[in-house]
């Protein structure tokens, strides 16, 4: 519904803006601004603390309102710096470009830490993180990961169409602190226009190629990904760099230009409004920090005259997505789209008794039993949940799509894996991405 639209960059209304100082896996950071300060487009607001963390940037000018706890996406309340925006968008200055060869493997950890970056494909770990815990010998294939595989969303689509040098400028600064890595940008078969524009881009270079995956879900699942493009595996315990990949989305790769190439923090991001209820569906560059209301009425609103009560709006698509109750929740770095879907045209099925007709376990894709693990967590045994691997999961949300019983398996599945995940004695090594590394 949007993939046709160009993307439009909206500016947010004077009024507050709020920045959650945990909008990554890992710690939140903290607050360097107090109450009163003027704050620039662009300037530090809040710095990493004890790794994982991530710095957080200013989106706007203004007068700093204060840190208060705010209703986020997922409905928790978080400690938020609020900022007055004045709707000058003042900026602090910024150094004329870098030149891609003369950086080192250091300037560039320093830089992307520095300008807070973080995975924006929605896994959330600080990129400095991830780049600097592998070594230069350690990774021979970086991929660019454009598969965008969820349903309805098409930002990566609209990126690799009109800012395919972005992408491929991002992945070139990584393969400049690896020197020994291959880059491969893979895109989905049905994006045959963005598949032809970067094969003619970099029809010359000998260390990026780009590479066409079958359009299926979830393709863009990281160990899915890595198995189709290289044919190597991994499990949930270990990381891509432990079978030589590291794996970045689009809208990361192009954060990590505008850092390292053009000092720019990361202070935007691209989402997708779409769904039967928008009334025009699109992608949109916005700022962090703008409310969920204000990106969708800039967006056109809701179709025909919707109330909010009659639609359901979805943080995310629709496969892994979380409904949206209070629309007065900020946009973060982890936020992709916003899907409106009508209610009425939904269909309203009732929950009936599973049927042990095991399509949940046939469309798993790490083969899991999601019936048997959806009882662990309805009991909230987190032995069994273990013993039953449980955290293999990659909360794809295919189980529940399947279940012709109309089960919610996903669901409770999700929801034990996530506080086990939080619990390194009961996780052990699944619990990496949560540990300083």
């Amino acid at each position: 519904m949007s993939r046709d639209v160009p993307i439009k960059t909206l500016l947010p209304d004077t009024g507050e803006m709020v920045y959650p100082l945990l909008q990554h896996i890992g710690n939140p950071s903290v607050p360097v601004v107090r109450r009163g300060d003027y704050v620039r487009t662009g300037q530090l607001i809040a710095r990493a603390d004890r790794d994982p963390s991530a710095n957080l940037h200013a989106s706007v000018s203004g007068q700093v309102l204060g840190i208060d706890k705010r209703r986020t996406a997922d409905g928790s309340l978080q400690p938020c710096i609020i900022i007055a925006n004045d709707g000058i968008f003042l900026e602090i200055g910024y150094p004329q470009n870098r030149e891609l060869s003369l950086l080192t493997r250091e300037t560039v950890l320093t830089v992307v830490k520095n300008a807070g970056i973080v995975g924006m494909g929605g896994a959330g770990l600080p990129t400095h993180i991830k780049l600097r815990s592998a070594g230069e010998e350690d990774i021979d294939t970086i991929i660019a990961n454009c598969v965008e595989c969820e349903p309805y969303l098409t930002s990566d689509y609209r990126r690799l169409l009109e800012n395919p040098w972005k992408v491929i400028s991002g992945l070139a600064v990584l393969l400049q602190i690896y020197p020994g890595a291959r880059g491969y940008i893979a895109v989905s078969e049905d994006n045959a226009e963005g598949y032809r524009l970067l094969r003619e881009l970099l029809r010359d270079d000998p260390r990026i190629y780009v590479k066409r995956l079958r359009t299926k879900y979830p393709q863009g699942a990281e160990r899915q990904l890595i198995y189709a493009l290289t044919g190597r595996t991994l499990n949930a315990k270990m990381l891509p760099r432990d079978i030589g990949c590291l794996v970045c989305n689009t809208d990361t790769l192009v954060a990590v230009n505008q850092a390292v190439i053009m000092h720019e923090p990361l202070i935007t991001r691209i989402v997708t409004v779409t769904g039967d209820a928008a009334a025009q569906p699109g992608n949109f560059r916005v700022r962090i920090g703008m409310s969920y209301r204000q990106v969708l009425e800039q967006a056109g609103g809701l179709a025909d005259g919707l109330k909010q009560e009659d639609a359901l709006i979805l943080d995310g698509g629709p496969m892994t997505g979380v409904p949206i109750r209070d629309l007065d929740v900020p946009i973060t770095k982890l936020s992709s789209a916003i899907v409106c879907l009508r209610k009425e045209e939904m269909q309203r099925q009732k929950e009936t008794a599973c049927t042990r007709c095991s399509r949940c376990l046939d469309v798993c894709p790490n083969r899991l039993m999601p019936v048997v693990l959806y009882q662990d967590a309805r009991r909230s045994s987190a032995r069994s949940f273990i013993d039953h691997n449980g955290l293999e999961c990659c909360d794809c949300g295919c189980c529940s799509y399947i279940c012709p019983s109309k089960i919610s398996l996903a669901a409770p599945i999700i929801a034990m894996r996530h506080a086990l995940l939080k619990k390194p004695e009961l996780a052990g090594d699944y619990a990496r991405r949560f540990q300083r590394e």
